[in-house]
């Protein structure tokens, strides 16, 4: 492919950060030619990807990023370069994700996060500190920069900072909680003896540790250590699998009726049965670890303490639907999580529990980790396919559906981190007994993560069907000395509930017959001190910034809902207060039946349940 690029040159170091990254292919097989205006490449691609070299496009550009602090033309051209891609679309991808600077940034950036859940705990804004220690956001400081963050995913500790710093020994931490004095602390010291926030908050763990099923191993075992993972019952369900056979696994988790625990509560089964019943190859199978809606913070917890069930979990669901790889996606705010992950796959595969003949039973299985970059929109499973694959996060139109034509166009499994670890349970205790807890139509048991203005934040586990006002009482109830003042519930893409909500069955048929959903586990709490104009409209900012502009009803309509919330908040209003809110009511029913995605389908919804409690513009 003869490629036009701007004749800039790259640094040696960018080219050495490319290159580093583009070893990972085979050895070329044609000739490589190159004059600075275009490039012949012809490489020997692996049998699982018939694509082409574009989905190291990512990893490439991290290896940039870190290695530079920011990414150039010139390093844009030669990356375009080496895995024959135009440079239009190299440059429309690093433009994309907003971990990627295409300016130049010191070496050093600070994200901060000023999202709900922060400013939830303590009714403040969370990145205020950071004017008086290191002044304005977004200005280079004595090399060293600060920007203001969406949720980081350490909502249970009130405050958060990831910090990046670029260079040959370039490293990435996330601390939390963080003021003034921990930041200093934290980043004074040679980048490669930074050392971030390793904790989990699972109160449960010292009041009734018994309860526990899918966080029963979180704070037991030792996280970097296989043999601990498996001395805790790991790697059980994956031989009982091998031994019964992929339709049997299936058969499991239908008697279990697992539903997807990523906000869909699609059937597992019936997903799974799709792909392994393609006979188009070869299959896919991909772990959506790319949990970023503010307030969630589950999937973290498990992929820092407990990694090796997640390595467990993805391997069983590859060798149910006859799956040659799988892929896990974490979201780049993750440092720890990937660092755990990318151990947990490296000492599975030493162990023999992945790669090839994996427990001596002719199943050959190999995992991939990739890291996000900074797009809410890639949770989305087929936005998630395209940034494996080397391009922008988009979603795609339905059908055809992943099982028929998901990554690199093959059938493909996917499932978030909470459903793969239910897996486990399953075959562990059998679907029939796994169906027994719970509700009938919600079984098993979920995942809460409580943040907010509550005694003991933190991730909670608790069968289907429980209250939420018993939830509220496990965390502690309300911070001492305060009173509720509303809680929102399944993220923000959820609703807003009042204090007379409290009965509120916390399964799929409960939530669904309150007019609310379960989302991502989310159980925000806001006492009456919150001042929820900000907080609706931090909402109503987070999906502008975050809609991937693909769509017109979702890309001018979240706009515009922050331009409406915005005139009430301010009691500058356009007509009537009543004129307003019909409005809104019109731009949310066209976004929620016509953007492509979940994105803009749900956009207004906590908005428009705010207005309805009389939360906001008062």
């Amino acid at each position: 492919m003869d490629l036009k690029t701007s004749g800039r040159p790259a640094s040696p170091k960018e080219k050495e950060a490319v290159d580093s990254v583009i070893s990972q292919l085979e050895k070329p097989s044609g000739v490589v030619e190159t004059n600075g205006k275009s490039a012949h490449v012809a490489y020997e691609i692996p049998f699982y990807n018939k694509m082409g070299p574009r989905d190291l496009l990512l990893p490439a550009l991290h290896a940039i990023q870190e290695r530079i602090g920011w990414i150039s033309h010139g390093a844009l051209d030669y990356l375009s370069l080496q895995l024959g891609v135009p440079p239009a679309e190299t440059y429309g991808v690093a433009s994309f994700y907003a971990m990627f600077s295409l300016e130049e940034a010191p070496a050093t950036v600070i994200h901060v996060c000023d999202d709900i859940a922060c400013r939830a705990a303590k009714n403040a804004d969370p990145a205020a500190f950071m004017n008086d220690e290191y002044g304005q956001p977004d200005i280079d400081v004595n090399g060293l920069m600060w920007i203001r963050s969406p949720c980081l995913g350490r909502c249970e500790e009130g405050s958060a900072a990831l910090v990046q710093r670029a260079g040959e020994a370039n490293r990435r931490i996330l601390l939390a909680p963080v003021n003034a004095n921990s930041l200093s602390d934290g980043i004074s010291r040679p980048s490669d003896q930074w050392i971030g926030t390793d904790s989990a908050r699972v109160p449960q763990r010292e009041t009734d540790q018994s309860s526990l099923r899918l966080l029963k191993r979180v704070g037991v075992t030792d996280p970097l250590s296989i043999d601990s993972y498996r001395s805790h019952g790991g790697y059980g369900p994956l031989r009982r699998a091998l031994d019964i056979g992929p339709e049997n696994v299936i058969r499991e988790i239908k008697d279990a009726k697992l539903m997807g625990r990523g906000g869909a509560a699609f059937p597992t089964a019936v997903k799974w049965g799709s792909v392994a019943g393609n006979s188009v190859r070869p299959h896919y199978f991909v772990c959506n670890a790319d949990e970023s809606e503010p307030g969630t913070f589950k999937d973290r917890v498990i992929m820092e303490q407990d990694p090796f069930s997640i390595v467990e979990g993805l391997t069983v669901a590859g060798f149910a639907t006859g799956c040659e790889k799988g892929y896990i996606y974490i979201r780049g705010e993750y440092p720890l999580g990937e660092e755990r992950i990318s151990n947990a796959v490296s000492m599975a595969k030493k162990k023999g529990l992945l790669g090839r003949d994996i427990m001596g039973r002719g199943f050959d299985f190999d995992i991939e980790v990739r890291r996000g970059a900074g797009a809410y929109i890639a949770g989305e499973e087929t936005a998630l396919f395209n940034s494996i694959e080397g391009k922008r996060a988009e979603p795609r139109n339905k059908p055809p559906f992943p099982a028929q034509a998901g990554l690199f166009n093959k059938p493909t499994g996917v499932n978030n981190v909470e459903t793969l670890i239910n897996v486990l349970e399953i075959l562990s205790i059998g679907g029939p007994e796994f169906a027994q807890i719970g509700t009938p139509d919600s079984t098993g048991t979920r995942l809460f993560c409580l943040s907010g203005s509550v005694n003991k934040p933190g991730l909670y586990e608790a069968p289907f069907g429980i209250q939420l006002g018993e939830l509220l009482k496990m965390a502690g109830g309300i911070t001492t000395g305060k009173s509720l003042k509303t809680i929102l519930l399944g993220g923000a893409a959820g609703s807003f509930v009042g204090p007379d909500q409290l009965d509120i069955r916390l399964s799929f048929e409960g939530v669904r017959a309150a007019g609310v959903t379960l989302g991502s586990g989310v159980i925000m709490v806001f006492d009456q001190g919150a001042d929820m104009d900000q907080v609706v409209l931090r909402i109503a900012q987070f999906f502008r910034e975050e809609s991937c502009g693909q769509c017109v009803p979702c890309r001018v309509g979240t706009a515009r809902l922050e331009e409406l919330l915005t005139r009430i908040v301010n009691g500058t209003t356009i007509g009537s207060r009543n004129d307003e809110l019909a409005l809104l009511g019109k731009v949310s029913t066209v976004m929620r039946e016509s953007s492509i995605c979940g994105l803009g389908q749900t956009a207004a919804n906590a908005v428009e349940s705010a207005f309805r409690l009389g939360l906001v513009g008062g």
